[in-house]
């Protein structure tokens, strides 16, 4: 099938302009009850690299110690290269999950839990899905950090998994936008979900209406269909 592509207006294509409405933030914009990592050099070699970059980090992160973090859109391996020192520079951690089998060398095992990954067994999804929610019940705080395309091509629809782990553990979810056009990691408004997953997504995809991905042809086709309705 070949993606339907919202039209790329010039107020799109044109010359980014920094949001006027997002104010940028910084380390010390971060409450105490946020995740952190704790590292002092970090963040200033991550915002020297961001600051060369181009690109950076707007928006507001709430003062609580548990989110469903959500990373859209997602279409290319380079969207790491200015997203992960983005993070760093906030000194923010947001955990993600990973093989179980990938810690059984110690030494990685030590790097893993240094960068944020869960051991998760994913030979059954019910209980990859249980066992996320059994982290946040423990209590730690814990930015659970997910990409419901579950591709970095082109898809039809978002894997619904992440909304059922922020209902099943009572956590708001905190969308994050990656925006080639603005080149600003934005993080946007909380979602608190309901139960109602037909009511709640669409709130989710309007907070994504302009943003420009790296590859505008893979754009999932929620949001695609967002910004045609938007047009």
């Amino acid at each position: 099938m070949i993606p339907k592509i919202f039209n790329r207006s010039k107020s799109v294509v044109s010359k980014p302009a920094r949001s006027k409405v997002l104010p940028k933030l910084s380390k010390k914009h971060l409450g105490d009850k946020v995740p952190k990592r704790g590292n002092k050099f970090a963040p200033v070699i991550a915002s020297a690299l961001l600051k060369a970059s181009g690109w950076r980090t707007v928006g507001e992160i709430p003062n609580i110690s548990q989110a469903v973090v959500l990373a859209l859109p997602h279409t290319s391996n380079v969207d790491g290269i200015y997203a992960i020192p983005s993070l760093f520079a906030l000194d923010i951690k947001i955990s993600i999950m990973g093989k179980h089998t990938l810690f059984k060398v110690p030494v990685f095992a030590q790097l893993l839990n240094w960068i944020g990954v869960i051991p998760i067994d994913r030979g059954n999804k019910g209980s990859v899905l249980q066992a996320s929610i059994d982290k946040f019940k423990t209590g730690e705080p814990l930015f659970l950090g997910l990409s419901p395309e579950g591709t970095r091509q082109y898809t039809e629809s978002w894997k619904t998994g992440f909304y059922y782990l922020a209902v099943g553990a009572g956590v708001p979810i905190l969308p994050v936008a990656m925006d080639y056009n603005t080149k600003e990691i934005r993080f946007m408004s909380l979602v608190y979900p309901t139960g109602d997953i037909e009511a709640d997504l669409p709130k989710i995809y309007s907070q994504y209406k302009g943003v420009l991905p790296r590859h505008l042809a893979r754009l999932s086709q929620p949001l695609q269909d967002m910004n045609n309705a938007a047009e």
